[in-house]
């Protein structure tokens, strides 16, 4: 059953849209961090407004230092990394500094099918933020993008159909290789092979669908007809953590972000996490963050944060 209060309160976080400029196709924009930056001299960050969008940021930092909030955890972004911001995260922007760099924004349907495939541990929501790419790929990953940033510049050269296929063969050389860091984990590299993968992928489902209700690894196996082993191999496998370690995680994500930007107290929150005690999720939080939730919603709130 959905809880309507929830979904008002979590509206006050706004979910945009793909909105490119008059004349970009197929939901694929490529542009500069210093040109984004440029046309909107006031906003986001003046004040830092969160929010939540559809499509994918990837920048790319060649110069300066770039600071950006991802689910209320501030990632700094230092030339040679990759920020990586998947639809339904909530961001918010820092005023701008001296970064200088690659600014790639797409829609999940532009990838074909088989890269979509490929590219599953590099989209996942879970995935982490910013990327240090193999240093074997740098060099060649900074060229890939100023090439997908000159084709994207190129709109009238060619017929539109190819103009587009170029762009999106660009695109997926690019996250092809930038799944190869070291820091996302390898689907084709699990040793569970393709039923732990599988098991994975469902428990993370459940996950989405029950966190707020179910805590425990049996709770998940029981809803999969497996073992807590055979969960906990996948999970290990995937992620590298345990089960316990991947809810927990997943119950943290969802209190950062009713505590920084939809004016939620820790009671409510606690109550709406499972918690039968606010002491107790407020000792879970400060556990995991070394804040209390006052705390991390003061700083959260903080003008210039």
């Amino acid at each position: 059953m959905v809880d309507k209060r929830h979904l008002r309160r979590q509206a006050t976080v706004p979910l945009y849209g793909f909105q490119p400029p008059v004349g970009t196709p197929y939901g694929l924009e490529v542009s500069t961090v210093e040109d984004f930056f440029a046309e909107h001299d006031d906003w986001p960050w003046n004040p830092p407004r969160p929010g939540r969008a559809t499509f994918h940021y990837l920048i790319a930092v060649t110069e300066g230092e770039l600071r950006h909030d991802v689910d209320h955890v501030t990632r700094t972004v230092a030339p040679g990394q990759w920020l990586w911001v998947r639809p339904g995260h909530a961001q918010c922007w820092h005023p701008p500094g001296d970064a200088r760099g690659l600014f790639i924004l797409f829609e999940p349907d532009v990838l074909t099918s088989d890269a979509a495939r490929l590219l599953a541990p590099l989209t996942a929501h879970e995935a982490p933020a910013v990327l240090d790419p193999h240093p074997d790929d740098s060099v060649w990953l900074r060229q890939t993008a100023l090439q997908l940033l000159d084709e994207h510049r190129a709109l009238g050269r060619r017929p539109l159909d190819v103009h587009h296929a170029l762009r999106r063969s660009l695109l997926e050389s690019l996250l092809l290789r930038l799944a190869n860091s070291p820091d996302v984990p390898s689907d084709s590299a699990s040793a569970g092979g393709t039923g732990r993968r599988d098991t994975y992928a469902r428990f993370v489902d459940a996950l989405e669908l029950n966190f707020r209700e179910l805590h425990r690894a049996a709770d998940y196996a029981g809803l999969l007809g497996c073992s807590v082993r055979t969960l906990s191999r996948a999970a290990r496998d995937a992620t590298g953590k345990g089960v316990r370690e991947v809810i927990d995680e997943r119950r943290l994500l969802e209190a950062r972000r009713l505590l920084g930007s939809t004016g939620w107290d820790a009671r409510a929150v606690a109550v709406h996490l499972g918690f039968t005690d606010p002491a107790n999720f407020g000792r879970f939080f400060r556990g995991h963050t070394g804040l209390t939730p006052a705390a991390f919603t003061a700083r959260a709130t903080r003008p210039g944060m």
